[in-house]
């Protein structure tokens, strides 16, 4: 995936869970997309902003969560602040 400093690592926990680790490099960008399924998001290092269709966004700083859950429609932005970050993120079972 572009604009990662080495492939993302996928951890199965249980069927229909999974945690994902990604190491976003210097002026990542993710265009709009919508997440793969529901997910919380954690920010373990540096900053990430996550843009809406409404034009307000939110920068999440180590430690901070996100529930990821818009699945249909426009979706979101991300892209890093100031740096390169590491987040993780867990998928929610239906």
């Amino acid at each position: 995936m572009d604009g990662l400093v080495e492939p993302s690592t996928r951890i199965a926990t249980k069927p229909g869970e999974d945690l994902v680790f990604r190491k976003g490099v210097v002026d990542y960008v993710s265009d709009w997309h919508n997440p793969s399924r529901r997910q919380y998001l954690f920010i373990l290092e540096g900053q990430v902003e996550v843009s809406v269709k409404d034009g307000s966004a939110m920068v999440l700083n180590p430690g901070d969560a996100l529930l990821a859950e818009d699945m249909t429609g426009q979706g979101h932005i991300t892209k890093s602040i100031g740096g390169p970050y590491v987040s993780v993120s867990m998928g929610i079972p239906d």
